[in-house]
């Protein structure tokens, strides 16, 4: 099966195969293992020695952001959120069920946020800590660049949390470059390939020690953490982890390095979302974006305006030529997407467009123009 959705993504037998063996987190020759993904994630991630830290926590990507927002946002603190995608939508929630303020900044799912609308927004209101930004809108495929956004938040003298869950790995960033950055947050089974399971933040020491006693939770506080890995060292786990796959994400970052690293990671995802989208608009279909604001990760593909097309049915037909997409949309006009992360090629991404081609045949779809 061709898995293309943006998260678990398909893996590297080598990958899956480090999974398949018992193991005790808190075993001494595990120790190694642990703190050396912890320094392996902060060397790609740019930051550096002393004045940055690897985070792990086990759970999803909206654990790990939910961490984030509860350790640096103070309590009853704002927190500007970019609001133009689904999983903007998420943090949002996250904060303000975290009982942090959110200032929402609400723009279109089809474009990047600006500088400009982000400086407007943090002068308009000096009680704003915190921006807390979405890299890569998994709903649309827009990207949010920090190296736009990030020097708007530092003139103006406020702090940053990144949200890179469905980026990191691929997407350039360097927290050496980037002071403003509190932390950078992603996961295991995403760009870098790895198995679900982890959620990790690279955060800045000086200000994951100042947030100590932020978080109003012991499970979702960096700072405690931190202060673990002072106190036991940097291969010892504070609670049980998803075991298996750190030992996965091990050999997956291995494989990150072999290729040739982030810049080799994302001319490949790039090329495999050209082919995509110039695939689907061969077949009359209307890509979600236009191909100057495509971001890497998924091509979002407007539903075909035809009555016979259902996304269920037409994801059931493709599952029976062997490719899995999501069942499901999330941008603000009907849409299906299709990854183009994790162990494929250009040529799967061909092999999946012939597949979209003969599953709308099969479904009677004739009309592919968008349904707007």
């Amino acid at each position: 099966m061709l898995l293309l959705i943006p998260g678990p993504v398909q893996t590297r037998p080598e990958t899956r195969a480090a999974a398949a063996q018992d193991i005790a987190p808190w075993d001494m020759d595990f120790r190694p293992v642990y703190a050396g993904i912890r320094e392996t994630v902060r060397q790609i991630a740019g930051g550096i020695e002393g004045e940055h830290a690897t985070l792990p926590l086990q759970g999803c990507g909206h654990f790990v952001m939910e961490a984030a927002i509860r350790t640096f946002v103070p309590a009853g603190g704002k927190v500007l959120i970019p609001h133009n995608g689904a999983y903007a939508d998420r943090a949002v929630r996250l904060a303000g069920e975290a009982g942090r303020r959110v200032v929402a900044l609400p723009g279109p799912d089809t474009r990047p946020v600006t500088a400009e609308e982000v400086a407007a927004a943090l002068a308009a209101d000096p009680a704003i800590s915190h921006v807390a930004m979405i890299h890569n809108e998994t709903g649309s495929g827009i990207v949010n660049d920090p190296e736009l956004i990030g020097p708007a938040v530092r003139a103006a003298g406020r702090r940053l949390i990144l949200d890179s869950v469905s980026a990191f790995g691929a997407l350039p960033i360097s927290l050496a470059a980037h002071p403003e950055i509190d932390a950078l947050v992603f996961t295991s089974g995403k760009c870098l390939e790895g198995l679900p399971g982890m959620g990790f933040a690279v955060a800045r020491i000086e200000s994951v020690t100042a947030a100590a006693g932020n978080a109003g939770s012991w499970s979702f506080d960096l700072s405690d953490i931190y202060q673990h890995a002072l106190r036991a060292g940097w291969g010892s786990i504070r609670f049980t982890p998803a075991v298996q796959a750190l030992a996965a994400f091990r050999v997956a970052l291995d494989l990150h390095d072999a290729e040739g690293g982030q810049p080799a990671r994302l001319a490949r995802y790039r090329e495999n979302a050209r082919v995509l989208h110039e695939g689907v608009r061969g077949l009359g279909l209307t890509p979600y974006l236009p191909w100057e604001a495509q971001g890497p990760v998924i091509v979002t593909v407007h539903q075909p305006a035809d009555p016979n097309f259902a996304l269920q049915p037409f994801v059931d037909a493709l599952k029976r030529r062997g490719v899995l997409i999501s069942n499901f949309w999330n941008t603000q006009a009907p849409t299906f997407r299709i990854g183009c992360i994790g162990a494929v090629t250009p040529e799967d991404m061909r092999t999946a467009v012939a597949a979209i081609d003969a599953a709308l045949r099969e479904l009677g779809v004739r009309r592919r123009e968008a349904a707007l």
